[in-house]
């Protein structure tokens, strides 16, 4: 897996009542979110990081440089269409990816080694595949969840307004050119387009897949209540690091 592109460029507007930094730089476990998905693209074994920034691009820009030390190379690339849906930020990253390409949202706290699996993943020629989860008993905001219908490793259906699903979008992808194609269609005769309307695309070529996550944590920050959520796991997941345990 070479690149990473994360998604860092919305406005964040669920959170901004409750904190003054744009929400990539919104501190979990001690640290911004951002990198915890710059740590996610590392256990995936990505070489480069491309970061989609729009809303506060240079505060964010200036802050992931100043403190990020790892081995990922970083590329910013400037979404001036930042207050559309997120659909234009792929498409923003689009002159610069390699594919496949693993894909991330700077706002879902994403335990590590959960995208570890793809780590030696080369094999998606086509289409994009769409991490899910199905423990839809623990989603904690699953009003505001994208949801999902799987089929024998298909997705069938997506969608937030969705009556019958089985599991939820976590926002981690690994995808071809062929989502950058469907986004780009959308986009193209609607003037915007978000990710789930490329995924819905995909779904009608028949060419978007689905993988459980499994027993990893992951959540998207975006309330209060979500924040709480992911504060709580970050801190018992940097109290086990540095006991070793």
């Amino acid at each position: 897996m070479g690149q990473a592109v994360i998604l860092a460029a919305g406005l964040g507007s669920r959170l901004a009542p409750w904190t003054p930094l744009p929400k990539p730089l919104v501190p979990v476990g001690g640290r911004p979110l951002l990198l915890w998905a710059l740590q996610a693209a590392e256990q995936a074994g990505c070489t480069e990081a491309i970061l989609v920034l729009g809303y506060r691009a240079q505060e964010i820009w200036d802050a992931v440089t100043a403190h990020y030390t790892g081995p990922l190379r970083l590329r910013s690339v400037y979404n001036p269409e930042f207050r559309k849906q997120n659909g234009l930020s792929v498409l923003a990253a689009r002159p610069y990816v390699e594919h496949p390409f693993l894909l991330l949202m700077a706002d879902h706290l994403i335990e590590p080694a959960a995208v570890g699996r793809f780590r030696s993943r080369r094999t998606l020629v086509q289409g994009a595949l769409l991490v899910v989860d199905s423990r839809l008993e623990q989603v904690v905001d699953l009003a505001d969840a994208t949801k999902v219908q799987v089929h024998n490793g298909q997705v069938r259906a997506i969608g937030k307004e969705l009556v019958e699903y089985n599991a939820v979008d976590t926002g981690i992808f690994l995808a071809t050119a062929d989502l950058l194609d469907a986004l780009a269609a959308v986009a193209g005769s609607r003037g915007d387009a978000s990710l789930t309307d490329g995924v819905r695309e995909l779904v009608h070529r028949g060419l978007m897949y689905a993988e459980e996550l499994g027993d990893y944590f992951w959540q998207d920050v975006d309330t209060a209540e979500t924040y709480a959520v992911a504060e709580r796991w970050a801190q018992q997941f940097m109290s086990q690091k540095h006991s070793g345990s």
